[in-house]
């Protein structure tokens, strides 16, 4: 007698969702038809983040970074299911789409990730873009382009928040407006990146200074207007003209997360075990910057070097509950950090060594193509990198050798004109 097949929904194609799809397609069960895995994610491409600002600057092209779900899944056992979930019956097992479509399944993987939080600060909804998608990329560079356009002497952007985010869109948008531009980095706190080793934070500062970001610490945003924003420091309020302003600086739960009926903080996060199961609902997993260990002494940062690391322990522990075993914890290993810091620079820092530069960014780059979600993309990404790297070498030979023979040719001229 057949057993009945085991059905896995995933909800979310971000980092945690599409790493634990890929991961859970290679076991026997999945290829065998035993279990049956469902990805529901409404874009038809993955986004691999770390590299977006990469965009900006015209050093990565927008395949590399967004290949589509159809090119990843290929091969594999996953049904694509191109919807958005819209609730969650956790009772009866059931996942409703919004196109009324409902998915029946006996373990479910919550990894839908956050959406932009727009505190009630005035104007702010009205003028502020922000910095998480290719169409908030393509929205940056459209205005960018607008403001060139008009002839302005000098192009001012705010950005609003001095995490990883805003640090390194700020590095970036620097480079890509050059002597032209002027950013402004605001932050609330006293210090840029503040959950990051001091050598981290005075590295990036430097390259924020050398860049000319202006940095406002302790600096809250009360007001934004089509041509300036109002923030309130020292004790004081004080008017700054800006062109455009970015946000950076908050997110929130998907609207449809906060009505389920499980444990959540004070924040909406989903609450877990340390097996990244809900504590109600051990059939539910849920992962990424939705999701919080309780209890758990160790902060798990939101980003995708930790939704990476639980991807690999929600599919062992998915086949580990199914096959009636023990689930493992989910322990967070930081393996250092790493930072853009404009146009072909980067920090690396791990295990107490820094490395700045040229050859960090470098370093990054080639982790983070180890890091793409498929071989086959991977390989393609990696022979497109080489070609401009050998097509830049050559391009340097060539002007080399130009100048060395200009040079040649100049000092002959000289000895025939002391010859006349």
């Amino acid at each position: 007698m057949n057993q009945p097949i085991t059905k896995i929904c995933i909800l979310g194609g971000g980092f945690g969702g599409l790493y634990t799809a890929l991961d859970l397609s290679r076991l026997t069960a999945v290829k065998s038809g035993q279990w049956q895995i469902t990805l529901v994610e409404p874009k038809d491409h993955f986004l691999f983040t770390p590299l977006l600002y990469e965009l900006i600057t015209g050093e990565l092209q927008r395949w590399e970074i967004a290949p589509s779900y159809r090119q990843l899944l290929t091969g594999t056992q996953v049904n694509l299911k191109p919807q958005k979930a819209s609730n969650i019956d956790l009772n009866n097992h059931r996942v409703y789409l919004e196109n009324e479509e409902v998915i029946d399944y006996d373990y479910l993987i919550l990894a839908v990730g956050v959406q932009n939080r727009w505190p009630a600060i005035l104007g702010l909804a009205n003028y502020g873009l922000t910095f998480r998608s290719l169409e908030d990329v393509e929205r940056l560079q459209t205005a960018i382009h607008d403001l060139d356009t008009q002839g302005k002497s000098s192009i001012n952007l705010a950005i609003i928040g001095g995490g990883p985010n805003g640090v390194e869109l700020a590095c970036k948008v620097a480079d890509r407006l050059g002597k032209k531009g002027k950013v402004h980095l605001v932050e609330r706190n006293e210090e840029i990146l503040q959950n990051f080793p001091k050598s981290v934070r005075i590295a990036s500062c430097r390259s924020l200074l050398a860049k000319n970001v202006s940095l406002y610490l302790n600096t809250e945003l009360k007001e934004v207007m089509s041509n300036s924003m109002t923030v309130f420091q020292d004790n004081k309020n004080e008017v700054i003209p800006i062109d455009l302003l970015l946000w950076t600086a908050g997110t929130q739960a998907q609207d449809w997360i906060n009505n389920l009926d499980c444990q959540k903080t004070a924040q909406g996060k989903l609450l877990t075990r340390s097996s990244l199961q809900l504590i109600d609902y051990p059939e539910v997993f849920a992962l990424g910057d939705l999701a919080e260990i309780y209890p758990s002494k160790q902060v798990i940062p939101a980003t995708a070097q930790a939704a990476y690391q639980a991807a690999s322990v929600v599919a062992k522990n998915i086949s580990a509950v199914i096959r009636k075993k023990s689930p493992q914890p989910y322990h967070y290993l930081h393996l250092g950090d790493m930072l853009t810091l404009g146009k072909q620079s980067a920090l690396v820092s791990s295990f107490g060594i820094n490395i700045t530069g040229r050859l960090a960014d470098i370093m990054r780059r080639f982790v983070y193509i180890l890091r793409l979600p498929s071989q086959r993309h991977q390989l393609k990404v990696f022979q497109h990198w080489a070609k401009k790297i050998l097509l830049r070498l050559r391009y340097s030979q060539v002007l080399s050798n130009t100048k060395s023979v200009e040079y040649r040719l100049h000092i002959r001229r000289g000895k025939r004109q002391k010859g006349e």
